[in-house]
């Protein structure tokens, strides 16, 4: 990690500008859930975590109460990372499978996962002053990993942040949709929450092919991924059909 991206990270951790993600984040490391009551929590802001000469960008909502909040890293110790660092490494794009805590050796390659809202929020809902206030941190992510060629935004609020932050406007959200920018390309896909997964919004195919054609996209090796049953995911992902709104937002995981 370059200097200057550690600096970042290391001031997104200190950050207290949301009086109420602040309360709610200190108060759920206090109570716990039983399963971790032995473990300490993080409870800060959770800063972005990967390669600075990533050429993809992953963004997500924002930490999961018991998850990053916990572990203190993006996407790990919850149901969501599961899904997501299994498909990362099928991808080639993390060393192993399963992100455990900050500690475990996971290393990613050519990719950097980053949130539109640092701080866990209230039944997984930040509202809209949260997520203009955490914008400067997504626009400084995006400064700063320069090499980036692809934005893959896992859910509408990581969409709406990154047009946000990139000052555009771009067509609507949906699963597959590609939009270009200058010389990059943002890429969308549902959310990796359990309750997309579960209820069969989000595939495991589906989200590898989404990964193939962010690395596609990206100009990496042309190394296929894999599917669970290890079988060859080579085809280029189509873009889909917009889906009825309620498949969209029928909770707050599915955004």
């Amino acid at each position: 990690m370059s200097s200057r991206l550690a600096l970042h990270n290391q001031r997104i951790v200190g950050c207290r500008l949301c009086d109420r993600l602040v309360r709610y984040q200190e108060k759920v490391s206090q109570i716990k859930r039983a399963a971790y009551k032995n473990q300490t929590y993080w409870g800060r802001p959770v800063p972005g975590f990967g390669r600075c000469d990533a050429r993809i960008m992953i963004v997500g909502l924002a930490p999961g109460a018991h998850g990053a909040n916990r572990t203190g890293r993006i996407f790990t110790g919850d149901a969501s990372g599961d899904f997501l660092f299994a498909a990362l490494h099928r991808a080639g794009l993390a060393s192993q499978p399963q992100s455990i805590n900050r500690d475990d050796g996971m290393k990613l390659n050519d990719c950097y996962i980053t949130s539109a809202v640092r701080c866990a929020p209230p039944h997984n809902r930040p509202t809209d002053h949260e997520c203009t206030t955490c914008r400067r941190y997504l626009v400084e992510d995006i400064r700063l990993l320069s090499k980036c060629r692809v934005y893959l935004c896992l859910g509408r609020i990581a969409y709406d942040a990154i047009q946000a932050a990139l000052r555009v406007r771009l067509g609507r959200f949906s699963h597959g949709a590609q939009f270009q920018h200058q010389d990059r390309t943002i890429l969308c896909s549902y959310h990796v929450s359990r309750r997309n997964t579960q209820t069969g919004l989000l595939t495991t195919e589906m989200f590898d092919r989404i990964l193939v054609c962010a690395k596609r996209l990206a100009n990496l090796d042309e190394s296929p991924c894999f599917s669970p049953n290890n079988e060859p995911l080579i085809l280029p992902i189509a873009l889909q059909k917009r889906p009825p709104s309620d498949k969209i937002r029928t909770g707050p995981d599915d955004r």
